[in-house]
């Protein structure tokens, strides 16, 4: 496997992520990558020769060493770095396709117009697929821990294993080359991935409380705004629809049509009946 490839790509992986994500990152090549390359890869060299059983046998060391190492830890744990790096490769990509929808926009637009103000941002659809590869890589860690743990019963990995499958003629003692080195190293890789799975459940509380908080900060904004129009809107001297009219005794109500009309000409009216009866001569009474 060619690593400096590996961390030239992961590389561009740096640029957009977050303070947990790039803690994730050194702990992956400096914790992980390099001791495997550097020291883990040499004590796995050749394990099977170092594996070592009381008989002569002609199969018995080989299906042995099969029934207690059906995969090696090395080449589980080279899986386990692919895996878990593949979704990193995730958010590379969606920024590589913002970029491209950026640079077709803008030969369509003109240079002055953008589409997005930062391609690396996270947000929107970015932000999605950055929460989405971090469980997607929590995912794998702990299923490749379970897998190791299930393989070899346990991490711990012992001297002597005794084995009593065909063609073994009865119970053999088989004896692990390096114990202690391999147990060593078996501590360490699990324990750098045990703190990588911290890392990315942090990074995950993060991301989702960062974008609580923006959202209540929005939501808290807009309300301020809205107060701030209607008082605004109740401050102006020419709107008067919200000012409460006050109810008038009827003593200082003004006069409506109707009491205006009655005022007006029925008293008139009673003035000219009173005058015709005046110069009208006394019928009633005889001379």
């Amino acid at each position: 496997m060619d690593w400096k490839t590996f961390q030239a790509l992961l590389s561009g992986v740096n640029k957009y992520s977050t303070a947990f994500g790039r803690v994730w990152l050194s702990v992956v090549f400096v914790f992980r990558v390099m001791v495997y390359v550097v020291a883990a890869e040499r004590v796995w060299g050749d394990e099977q020769k170092d594996f070592d059983c009381n008989t002569k046998q002609p199969g018995c060391a080989n299906v042995c060493y099969d029934h207690f190492f059906p995969i090696s830890h090395i080449r589980l744990w080279a899986l386990q770095l692919i895996f878990i790096t593949c979704p990193s490769f995730m958010v590379v990509m969606h920024v590589a396709y913002r970029d491209d929808r950026e640079r077709k926009y803008r030969a369509k637009h003109g240079d002055s117009i953008k589409l997005y103000n930062n391609t690396g941002k996270k947000h929107g659809g970015l932000w999605w697929t950055y929460l989405i590869s971090l469980f997607v890589k929590t995912g794998i860690e702990v299923s490749f821990l379970y897998i190791l743990h299930h393989v070899y019963d346990s991490f711990y990995l012992p001297r002597l294993v005794k084995c009593d499958v065909s063609p073994c003629p009865n119970l053999v003692d088989c004896y692990i080359g390096h114990p202690t080195e391999k147990k060593v190293f078996t501590y360490f890789m699990v324990g750098a991935s045990a703190l990588c799975i911290i890392l990315n459940i942090c990074e995950i509380i993060y991301l989702i409380s960062k974008r609580i908080v923006r959202i209540a900060n929005k939501v808290k904004r807009r309300h301020r705004n809205v107060a701030v129009h209607q008082d605004n809107y109740n401050d102006d001297p020419f709107n008067n629809c919200n000012v409460p009219v006050s109810k008038l005794n009827p003593k200082e109500r003004p006069p409506s049509f109707k009491t205006a009309y009655k005022s007006s000409h029925r008293p008139s009216g009673l003035r000219l009946e009173e005058k015709i009866r005046a110069s009208a001569p006394n019928l009633s009474t005889t001379s």
